[in-house]
């Protein structure tokens, strides 16, 4: 993502619970001193059933990964008290010293993924394919990742990780983008995101919208169920009639927007003030605004024209100075007790049935919340990709690229 911005990963956890009406002794939030995964699950080293192998780490792992991706251990983001620590234990079991840089921005990690200098990425969807184009990543043996024959089907073989049948990333988690508004001033309860495009107006200066230019996809999204002359496809893949329509959409919503976010916390204070009644959100500012005292009345929905969302994907730098160490990090990031950490804290869907039912010792209800287990429910949840000229359905190089959608949001802003 852009510039992903928390409050304490404790906040997460502790808020979700309080909203989701937590029950059972499963579900308390994490005790004062940190918690570090189980150090032997991972099974780093072990080959897989497809043979592959993993030899000796070489002592050193350097990543750069979203806030809150790499918690703890011997150069990790410090956990505040009462946090996750899932690295002390994969560098206790693989003896692999982890460093990381916490990115600021996708455009920022493609960068230093070019310098050489990191042996891995946790990459969004509108960086993969530009890493890997650009011959920064190189390509995966999930063979040699034992847990990750237990990662959902979903999250296998996706477009924005995956080129010609070959695997570049593995996934850290999912979530859906979703229309989160105030009850007591939408209504009634919405169904589809009209409310924020043709409707806007009734709620002019306090609709809005995620900052960043891949938002141009969710306009895509809109027009691909509402207006299907332009026959899109993948909000992705837009050529220049389809690239315009959806520019012009965003122009028209523009007018009844006052403030665009960029940080969860933005959004969850501005509903808190009143100033945003209806727009784009995650689940975590849902949640939050709930769980307040006294709490904020919104609601979420997945609107019934289906949504954007987003699956992180670790990627191996193809001049890993680490290799063995990297297989290692993404095998323990996809083994049930890291991975439900992981998620738990940072506030997505875990990546398999068995991390799954980790994350409900955490937080029960946590994976029926974030539709973890539920393929179904993401088949109209289009995951963030990265647009090419070059279009990702298969049309030729008929369609705009990042640098085509990053020009148009500075137009549209303003």
């Amino acid at each position: 993502m852009k510039d992903r911005k928390f409050a304490s990963g404790l906040a997460v956890l502790a808020l979700v619970a309080a909203a989701c009406g937590n029950t059972g002794s499963g579900s308390a939030a994490p005790s004062t001193a940190p918690t570090t995964a189980a150090s032997g699950e991972a099974s780093p080293a072990a080959s897989s059933s497809g043979g592959g192998t993993v030899g000796e780490g070489e002592g050193a792992l350097n990543l750069i990964a979203w806030t809150q991706y790499v918690m703890g251990g011997s150069g990790g983001e410090k956990v505040p008290e009462g946090g996750y620590d899932w690295v002390t234990p994969f560098e206790q079991a693989t003896g692999c010293k982890t460093t990381v840089k916490v990115g600021a921005s996708s455009s920022e990690m493609v960068q230093l993924m070019k310098t050489g200098e990191y042996d891995g990425v946790s990459a969004s969807g509108d960086a993969t394919l530009r890493l890997i184009a650009g011959g920064d990543v190189a390509e995966i043996d999930t063979s040699k990742i034992p847990n990750y024959a237990n990662v959902f089907a979903g999250l296998k073989g996706q477009p924005h990780n995956t080129v010609d049948g070959k695997t570049y990333g593995v996934p850290h988690g999912r979530g859906a983008n979703l229309l989160m508004w105030n009850t007591d001033v939408v209504k009634p309860d919405p169904d589809s995101w009209s409310v924020v495009w043709d409707g806007g107006s009734a709620y002019k200066g306090k609709v809005t919208a995620y900052d960043y230019e891949i938002y141009i996809a969710d306009a895509a999204v809109y027009l691909m169920a509402t207006k299907p002359d332009l026959k899109i496809t993948n909000p992705y893949a837009l050529d220049d009639t389809q690239f315009q329509a959806a520019v012009d959409l965003l122009k028209a919503q523009r007018q009844n927007i006052t403030t665009y976010w960029g940080t969860a916390q933005q959004e969850i204070d501005s509903f808190t003030s009143g100033d945003m009644v209806v727009g784009t959100t995650w689940q975590y500012q849902a949640s939050a605004l709930q769980a307040a005292k006294p709490p904020v009345p919104v609601k979420v929905t997945k609107p019934k024209e289906g949504t954007t969302g987003w699956s992180d994907s670790w990627m191996i730098s193809s001049k890993a100075k680490h290799p063995n160490c990297m297989y290692k990090w993404m095998d323990w990031i996809m083994s049930p007790t890291a991975n439900a950490q992981a998620t738990v804290w940072f506030g997505e869907a875990p990546v398999s049935p068995q991390a799954c039912a980790e994350a409900e010792k955490l937080s029960a209800g946590w994976c029926d919340l974030f539709h973890a287990t539920d393929e179904a429910y993401f088949k109209d949840v289009y995951l963030w990709n990265t647009p090419k000229t070059d279009c990702l359905d298969g049309r030729g190089a008929i369609c705009k690229d990042f640098s085509a959608w990053t020009a148009a949001w500075t137009e549209i802003k303003g």
